[in-house]
């Protein structure tokens, strides 16, 4: 209970919201083994290239790549595939898995979509059971899960609100990168959060976008972003896997 301008309120958090949060909180932090730290989306290639290399560098970088590139794919996938399991549609959540294995501009990229994909996929097998993710892993049939899409069914299949779910997801591709900017630049731990705090519109407007658009319509407009990630691949120095 609290006091605002004299008035007594109270917050009641359901069960139900709370499990929600729990989940996605769980789910997309830094400690879930999916490995996510160990990739950069080509943001290496950027700073080692004098692309980024300040604060203000770091949020356009990741300004573009959230809007316009790989984060609004990504949002995209992840709310078809949440609506695919809330629909009860395995046809639809099949062509889902496959529409993503396409959207990789390179190896690095496809990578950092499908080896924490899998790697989500099991995780959430074991801790958070539930008869969709089962479904999910044995129509595979041997095609790479994009991390975006597991994310989308375990959501869906937990009743996540899909809204909650896009910006959650899309929060934490931020901040990994904001992340490896601060080590990359580097940047103090202040300017990276700055840089987080200002992301905060971009993320939202970028859900909404992505709840919007049709897989049919989705599309890129980061040529910079997928060039990064090529000259990555042979980077004589790397500290990051993509």
């Amino acid at each position: 209970m609290g006091m605002i301008t004299g008035t007594a309120i109270t917050t009641t958090i359901t069960m139900t919201e709370a499990a929600s949060l729990y989940r996605l909180m769980t789910w997309l932090s830094p400690a879930y083994p999916t490995g996510g730290f160990s990739y950069s989306h080509g943001l290496e290639y950027a700073v080692e290239a004098g692309l980024v290399a300040s604060g203000e560098g770091l949020y356009d970088w990741i300004e573009t790549t959230l809007a316009d590139g790989p984060g609004l794919i990504d949002g995209a996938l992840l709310a078809a595939a949440w609506r695919a399991v809330r629909a009860d549609d395995d046809a639809a959540l099949a062509a889902v898995v496959e529409v993503a294995a396409c959207w990789r501009g390179t190896s690095e990229t496809a990578l950092e979509a499908f080896q924490p994909g899998a790697a989500f996929l099991s995780t959430c097998q074991a801790a958070w059971p539930d008869p969709w993710l089962d479904r999910l892993a044995g129509s595979l049939g041997g095609r790479k899960l994009a991390h975006a899409v597991a994310v989308g069914v375990a959501a869906a299949a937990a009743g996540v609100p899909l809204d909650a779910a896009l910006v959650a997801y899309l929060e934490s591709f931020a901040a990994n990168l904001v992340s490896a900017g601060v080590r990359l630049v580097p940047l103090g731990q202040t300017a990276g959060q700055i840089a987080q705090a200002r992301l905060l519109p971009v993320v939202a407007a970028t859900a909404t976008r992505a709840a919007e658009t049709p897989l049919d319509d989705i599309g890129t407009a980061a040529l910079g972003v997928e060039l990064a990630s090529m000259r990555h691949e042979t980077q004589y120095t790397r500290l990051f896997r993509s």
